[in-house]
């Protein structure tokens, strides 16, 4: 029983210090309008989206009254006529609470059905490929650092040493 619970631990360590070696991902959630406003009429969301990166992967979130408005994603001659008629998607739950992955590096187009899409409810967004990271400073030759040494401080030698404080502890209470 024992011994059983410290391999346990021991997986649990080297497992740990996997997801700590893998690179984070940054998504963004947004709330269509902001917070306080949301997916409402009489607002212009161009100037809401203006100045904002949607990249790939990120998330919008549009919150509305579920009894009146709801979100529908249409191609580009629909969003300018304001025509809900042949939605390509509607992504209308129910709640008032939808949220739309943006997947797929291309154009959106959202506006509400109902005659609110006259009213404003309309938002258009250019989803683009995040940009690489940025480079690293050049280093210095009497400093003696490769570049690969600090990815390997930085990313490999602080979770080994865990899982291997882990196996340690795991050895130690076994014998």
């Amino acid at each position: 029983m024992e011994r059983s619970k410290a391999m346990m631990m021991a997986v649990a360590a080297v497992g740990l210090a996997l997801v700590l070696m893998v690179p984070q991902a940054d998504a963004t959630r947004y709330i269509v309008g902001g917070g306080g406003i949301g997916w409402t009429t009489n607002v212009n969301y161009t100037v809401w989206a203006r100045g904002k990166h949607f990249y790939n992967g990120d998330w919008l979130f549009f919150v509305y009254d579920r009894n009146q408005m709801n979100v529908l994603e249409v191609n580009k001659t629909d969003y300018e006529s304001c025509n809900a008629d042949h939605p390509l998607h509607n992504w209308t739950t129910g709640a008032g609470r939808d949220v739309v992955p943006l997947n797929v590096t291309r154009h959106y187009y959202f506006i509400s059905g109902k005659g609110f899409c006259y009213g404003g409810m309309k938002l258009a967004v250019r989803v683009e490929n995040p940009p690489p990271p940025p480079k690293a400073a050049p280093l210095n030759e009497k400093s003696g650092s490769s570049p690969s040494s600090i990815v390997y401080r930085g990313q490999l030698v602080l979770p080994a040493a865990f899982a291997i404080a882990a196996l340690w502890d795991a050895f130690v209470r076994i014998w």
